[in-house]
């Protein structure tokens, strides 16, 4: 990917706190690349110096589109992926208008930029195409599948070692449906697998599986093994399975590619069979990790604290306002206007409670309480205010509200006044 020259222009999706700085921590630099949706910055992290990629995505946009859910799923995918040939994600963050995927800045650009000036040799391609299954092999193990694997979604690190980027169009296997198969009609056309084309349902493993086929052969060849400028006769290519394999190939890489672009999705190798392949073997070393680190631990989603929940990317996201996704407190009668509150404390969520509690009974309110949900009740147990805390780091909470007839501005909130974390003027890094 080019790198396009950095202006004024550059900055459109981005809307920082003060002149080319985000949320007082990011300082946002030249424009790496743009889509429908989205744009991509370089950044550098003020406090550390570490250099990111930022995504900044319209919500207007995604939101006429469509895609909230995909954007979701892209967030959870993303949090739950910590591996060394993987795009990390460090940080979600939203404004009103936008939101933001901090990520790993991966400096040496799209394998694609590299395989088009001139193909491969075979143990380069070799290579390429161990980080890319294993990391694959890594996505699969983790009920993911990428969907849209070529090479301008793998980028290469200063190292030259190869990341697997872009999860938007990424399945997990909660969308799988009765028949064991997933349907929705995906992927780039030169490397969309042939039962994708049948519309008859398709394993997610097994098109990843094809996808990585083909960019195996385009880094050995220079080509793509299915292309015609007419799409219906490519598509005939690929549905019968129709490539030659260049003279140069070895006997070894002949047989894997006879493998992994079989049309079959059945008899197609696997990740398993594919890491037990003479050509592929060779050199080859599993790589070890930690799966989580101390950076990202907090994102991961898990019941602590006697069931307090930690918030996750996307529940940041959905307080932001202006895109509330929560759906809570549906127990309000439809009739009243719901107000709407939050506040970040530093007290535990059991603090929070029993000082709710105390200022509920002062006004005559029934408190009920479910795990972190609160519920303040009038006469004839009428619902006046909803309340939802949220562990958002060690040390803060999020606590949500939803009130009708002016009850918690009115009544409760006063009493409270304690509670609200009032961070110093310095680090007052808005998030909304």
């Amino acid at each position: 990917m080019e790198e396009p020259s950095e202006s004024s222009s550059d900055y459109g999706d981005i809307s920082p706190v003060t002149e080319h700085i985000l949320f007082e921590k990011y300082e946002i630099g030249r424009l790496l690349g743009c889509g429908a949706f989205a744009k991509v910055y370089h950044a550098r992290n003020i406090q550390t110096g570490q250099s990111v990629a930022i995504k900044a995505i319209s919500k207007q946009k995604i939101i006429k589109g469509g895609l909230m859910t995909n954007i979701k799923r892209e967030i959870s995918i993303m949090r739950q992926l910590h591996h060394p040939y993987i795009v990390k994600l460090f940080e979600v963050l939203a404004t009103k208008a936008k939101i933001y995927f901090v990520m790993e800045f991966v400096k040496g650009g799209e394998l694609f930029a590299k395989v088009a000036k001139c193909r491969f040799s075979e143990d380069l391609s070799r290579r390429y195409f161990q980080q890319l299954i294993t990391a694959v092999g890594y996505c699969h193990s983790h009920g993911v599948f990428h969907r849209d694997l070529k090479p301008e979604n793998l980028l290469l690190d200063d190292k030259g070692d190869l990341k697997v980027s872009d999860f938007g169009l990424s399945a997990v296997t909660s969308q799988v449906q009765n028949d064991g198969l997933l349907h929705t009609l995906c992927g780039t056309p030169a490397y969309v697998a042939p039962e994708i084309l049948a519309k008859k349902g398709y394993n997610g493993a097994k098109i990843d599986i094809w996808s990585c086929g083909v960019i195996l052969f385009v880094l050995n060849s220079g080509y793509l093994p299915f292309n015609d400028r007419n799409l219906m006769v490519m598509y005939r290519k690929i549905y019968k399975g129709e490539f030659r394999v260049p003279k140069w190939t070895s006997p070894g890489l002949r047989h894997l590619f006879s493998r992994l672009l079989d049309t079959n999705p059945i008899t197609r190798i696997t990740v398993d069979e594919i890491i037990q392949d003479p050509w592929f073997r060779k050199g080859y070393k599993e790589v070890k990790f930690h799966e989580y680190d101390n950076n990202l631990i907090k994102e991961v989603d898990q019941e602590n604290n006697g069931g307090s929940k930690f918030l996750n990317a996307f529940d940041i996201i959905s307080f932001s306002s202006g895109f509330d996704l929560s759906g809570l407190f549906k127990d309000f009668d439809n009739s009243v206007a719901v107000e709407s509150d939050r506040f970040i404390t530093a007290e535990t969520p059991e603090n929070i409670t029993k000082k709710i509690s105390e200022a509920a009974a002062k006004e005559g309110l029934t408190m009920r309480k479910k795990d972190w949900k609160l519920m303040l009740e009038g006469q004839n147990g009428k619902l006046l205010v909803g309340i939802e805390m949220y562990q958002l780091t060690e040390k803060l909470a999020v606590v949500e509200v939803r009130s009708c007839e002016g009850v918690w501005k009115k009544k409760i909130q006063p009493e409270l006044s304690s509670l609200i974390y009032q961070p110093e003027a310095s680090g007052s890094g808005n998030t909304n």
